[in-house]
């Protein structure tokens, strides 16, 4: 499909082919980006792994020491002193059985990422064919199921994101705005890519980070030497 002609612009101001330092690739990005809004800056990981095989797969949660740059609605399904606590702590939407069922009835998603206390997860689980597709299910390999609500919406609040591979064995993730301090893009980067690292699959042979490339909303993939990104986890170890 075609991108468009400031997209192509972009394209012809570096070397696509080339793999760059981490933080040469990340200028780079912030010198590309050409929207008129503050683009997402994102990280692309091409894992070795068969995500066929359930011993292989990389889930879970990873904290930004420098956040996301926007905005998380955070949905809780708790009652009684665990929906106080969520609410008290920042979340914008708290209920239990009477919001799956409104959620079950067709009721609005206008939330980016749900948290459920175990409890309640009988009501919840029959939202999966809702809540499934758009990668809203609570997860307790994603610390979104969870008898401690409270810490949940705020870590999550500030800057704490899921990871989760594709059944390409791609892992995508934000890692803050063109906006951001090149050395604060560097330091979210680093922390994702020491969390892949450091929970690499047992069955995993070879490399475990094949590939990596970072671009902003709108702009091109800049490649990362992956030769360089245990010297890049080392920053936050």
């Amino acid at each position: 499909m075609a991108k468009g002609k400031k997209y192509d612009d972009a394209l012809g101001r570096f070397d696509p082919i080339t793999l760059y330092a981490p933080l040469d690739a990340l200028e780079l990005v912030k010198a590309l980006a050409y929207a008129r809004f503050d683009e997402t800056v994102e990280a692309a990981y091409n894992l070795g792994i068969d995500a066929r095989q359930a011993d292989q797969a990389m889930r879970g949660t990873v904290a930004l020491p420098k956040g996301t740059g926007r905005e998380v609605r955070i949905l809780v399904f708790a009652t009684g002193d665990k929906a106080r606590e969520a609410e008290a702590a920042g979340a914008d939407i708290v209920g239990g059985e009477d919001l799956a069922a409104r959620i079950s009835g067709g009721g609005s998603l206008d939330f980016d990422l749900a948290i459920a206390t175990p409890d309640l997860m009988s009501e919840v689980g029959k939202l999966g064919r809702i809540l499934g597709p758009r990668g809203l299910m609570p997860n307790p390999k994603a610390g979104t199921v969870t008898v401690d609500v409270a810490k949940a919406v705020e870590e999550f609040k500030a800057g704490r994101v899921e990871y989760r591979n594709d059944r390409y064995g791609n892992v995508q993730v934000a890692i803050g705005k063109v906006s951001f301090d090149t050395d604060d893009l560097r330091l979210n980067l680093a922390s994702i890519t020491d969390e892949l690292l450091r929970n690499r699959p047992a069955a995993v042979k070879g490399r475990l980070i094949r590939k990596l490339t970072v671009s902003s909303t709108m702009g091109p993939g800049v490649k990362i030497d992956p030769n360089m990104l245990e010297e890049l986890a080392g920053l936050v170890r």
